[in-house]
């Protein structure tokens, strides 16, 4: 069996020079790459405004994220880019600031437990085949737009416990869009030391885009904030509940209204975003392997039948899982995590100063050379092969590491199997001709052109 290749941007064939560098990454830092950066162990770059490590080696990046992580926070230049939107948010504070937001928020995540979410996950895939049984058959679709509107639906009932309307869904969708777009732009002047490069105009367009969606969180969480302050009923038992009950353990404080803003607005777009971009690359390569989808098709047909899926299914739909992994590897939803030195450091036998940015690239990981056979190639089956072990072990990590890792992932991986699989049972998914995905790298890795895929109903019976 031929395995597809997905497109991804031609690296060039030489490191570019400062100016081809500025020039590529304002559009996606993907564009910046180079041949050598896929197989290299550490690279650098000395930018007029900081200077930037690569590193690929394992374990250096497990000093880096890990045993060493508090020497390596957040970059601040990732904070100042995501600030407008997430505010001093779990995703973007370090030291004690970010060690006590996730004591606070650890217990809100109980009510993220994957059997008290299924229900949530199963009753927005529902809806999004609802939807997607109103489009007309064999027409070519954007299935990007459908996968931001399922993800953001997941998350909105297991917060708020109610679904995401229409509109809604579209609003955040185009608004996310265009703050991506502008991310690098405004980041770019900040590494090249030219603050005064950031045109106005391209600032309030983000601040008006990151508006648009922490105006639609505050429009649900104000109501029920007031009547939890006045105490009156708490409302039911979700996220938004477990957030505003959260003390600080060693003040007894809760969280301002602001802070509340902060952190549901942070666990609304990692936990939507995220999730959203990986089921569209996985959309688009199995629309792109016939022989891969209905292996996939035949094992869900095989466990479910006609019957509504249920939250233990989800672990016997073992293609599923590997399909869903592989698509996280070449396409993982964060390409990139940029760290900051606090102190000088040597890796590799180079001496870091303090403040340089080191950046972590699972894009660059999942793809390197020295560790993946085939690296650029769509196999599911390598996750259940021996060879794999040690680069999954090593160098597989779309849901960072560390004391960072993303608590998320056990709820992603169960909300990714059930919409695959609620899909594949009713659809089947197909190229559209002369339709080439183009993967930018922003604050996510998306695609330039959409992704756009047939859908076929399938006959039953």
């Amino acid at each position: 069996m031929t395995l597809f290749c997905p497109a991804y941007p031609k690296p060039h064939s030489e490191k570019a020079s400062k100016l081809s560098l500025f020039w590529h990454a304002r559009r996606s830092w993907l564009d910046a790459l180079y041949e050598r950066s896929y197989s290299m162990q550490m690279g650098e770059v000395h930018l007029p405004g900081v200077d930037l490590y690569m590193v690929n080696d394992s374990q250096e990046i497990k000093k880096v994220m890990h045993t060493e992580a508090q020497d390596f926070p957040k970059s601040h230049l990732m904070h100042e880019s995501l600030e407008p939107l997430l505010g001093d948010s779990l995703f973007t504070t370090n030291g004690a600031q970010w060690q006590r937001q996730r004591t606070m928020m650890n217990p809100a995540f109980e009510q993220a437990r994957l059997n008290v979410a299924f229900p949530r996950m199963l009753g927005a895939a529902n809806a999004m085949l609802e939807r997607l049984d109103a489009l007309e058959n064999d027409v070519a679709y954007d299935i990007e737009v459908e996968m931001s509107h399922v993800t953001a639906d997941i998350i909105f009932r297991t917060i708020f416990s109610t679904p995401l309307q229409g509109a809604d869904a579209h609003r955040v969708f185009d608004a996310f869009a265009r703050y991506q777009a502008l991310a690098p732009k405004l980041m770019l002047p900040a590494l090249f030391g030219v603050r005064w490069l950031r045109l106005p105009w391209l600032k309030w367009q983000s601040n008006q885009a990151a508006k648009e969606i922490r105006t639609l969180l505050v429009e649900m969480v104000r109501p029920r904030y007031e009547a939890y302050a006045r105490g009156e009923d708490q409302g039911p038992e979700d996220i938004l509940t477990a957030f505003m009950r959260a003390r600080d353990p060693q003040t007894g404080e809760p969280f301002s209204f602001e802070e509340l803003i902060n952190q549901v607005a942070m666990l609304f777009l990692a936990g939507h975003e995220t999730s959203a971009s990986a089921l569209t690359w996985t959309c688009h390569l199995l629309a792109k392997s016939p022989d891969i989808q209905g292996r996939a098709f035949s094992q869900v047909q095989s466990l479910l039948g006609e019957r509504e899926p249920e939250q233990p299914d989800m672990k016997n739909l073992p293609l599923l899982w590997n399909i869903f992994r592989e698509s996280l590897r070449l396409f993982p939803p964060v390409g990139f995590f940029a760290r900051e030195s606090a102190q000088g450091c040597p890796i590799r036998g180079k001496q870091v100063k303090a403040g340089s940015t080191v950046v972590i690239a699972p894009w660059l990981l999942q793809r390197h050379r020295k560790w993946w056979q085939n690296p650029d190639a769509f196999d599911p089956d390598r996750f259940d092969r021996e060879e794999s072990k040690q680069a999954i072990k090593h160098t597989y990590m779309p849901f960072s590491m560390g004391p960072r890792v993303c608590l998320g992932a056990a709820f992603a991986l169960q909300e990714a199997v059930l919409i695959l699989a609620c899909l594949l049972r009713r659809y089947e998914l197909l190229p559209v001709e002369g339709h080439e995905p183009q993967p930018v790298g922003r604050l996510t890795i998306r695609s330039e052109n959409g992704v756009r895929i047939l859908l076929r109903k399938r006959i039953s019976g």
